[in-house]
């Protein structure tokens, strides 16, 4: 599997003469796994256009019900207009945006315990948009490390997104484009809660809950990591906390029946087996 990048130290590893994206699988088997689980990467992203879409995936998961099927998100957003677009063309384009970052179905593993999570846990309805957009856009995770390397209180410094950014995709993108996934990763990262303000953004702490930490320990699970590796991935990192803290966390998850979760002897060990399917298990 695909390897997580080390805590503090993301983008340092990045062998961007030869990776656009870290997540990029390296056997069939791998991109079959990561696929059908839902994960995406490549060289291009939904934030060329647009943010993670807050609003409007709130709207359209309060509008429809929690066994809600990819057929009836499509009715929502085209048919009945939930998300009060003007025209038909720009419900279509608002449906297949969303289906971009969150996949809307179901089926997908990603997309359907995310959902589980939103209606069971409000206070983490910011971050678990954001932890499966990250997993499905590969250009809002080029602009990761220097967001997660900020500390709470510091500025963000929009040219640190730049250079995280072009490290990634080089110059594949013209100036314009450009400069508007930075804009829109910049806002992202704002409607999650890392960052606040308008015009100067700062950087704030998030607080990790339990539906959030149990979606990160899922993706770092699915990604191929293990134990207690699992608190230290790329995933676990966007919760700003340390293991100590996300340890404390899990075992509430383990409490709640969102995880099986053992611990002795140093060695902890986690599994999904009410939340994954058997063949997603495998």
């Amino acid at each position: 599997m695909p390897a997580d990048l080390p805590a503090n130290n993301i983008n340092h590893n990045m062998k961007t003469a030869q990776l656009t994206d870290w997540l990029l699988p390296t056997t069939e088997a791998e991109e079959k796994l990561l696929r059908d689980a839902g994960f995406r990467w490549g060289k291009r992203g939904t934030h060329t256009s647009r943010t993670i879409m807050f609003e409007e995936l709130q709207t359209l998961l309060g509008h429809c019900t929690v066994d809600a099927s990819a057929g009836d998100y499509a009715s929502a957003i085209i048919e009945n207009n939930c998300l009060g677009k003007r025209t038909v063309a720009t419900r279509k384009l608002s449906f297949q945006r969303l289906s971009e970052l969150y996949a809307l179905d179901p089926k997908v593993a990603l997309f359907r315990i995310m959902r589980q999570f939103w209606y069971t846990d409000r206070l983490g309805q910011m971050i678990l948009p954001l932890l499966l957009a990250l997993a499905r856009d590969p250009l809002l995770r080029a602009t990761s490390a220097p967001i997660l390397r900020m500390r709470p209180g510091e500025e963000l410094s929009r040219q640190t997104l730049i250079e995280a950014l072009s490290r990634v995709v080089g110059s594949r993108l013209n100036l314009s484009t450009f400069d508007k996934v930075v804009r829109n990763a910049a806002s992202s990262w704002t409607q999650s809660g890392h960052l606040k303000g308008r015009i100067r953004k700062i950087r704030q702490r998030v607080i990790p809950t339990t539906a959030s930490t149990t979606y990160a320990l899922l993706l770092g699970y699915l990604s191929g990591k293990r134990g207690l590796a699992l608190f230290e991935t790329y995933w676990a990192q966007v919760l700003d906390a340390p293991v100590s803290e996300l340890l404390d966390v899990a075992m509430d998850a383990r409490r709640l029946g969102f995880i099986d979760l053992s611990q002795s002897g140093g060695v902890i060990e986690v599994s999904f087996s009410r939340l994954l399917a058997l063949d997603e298990r495998q």
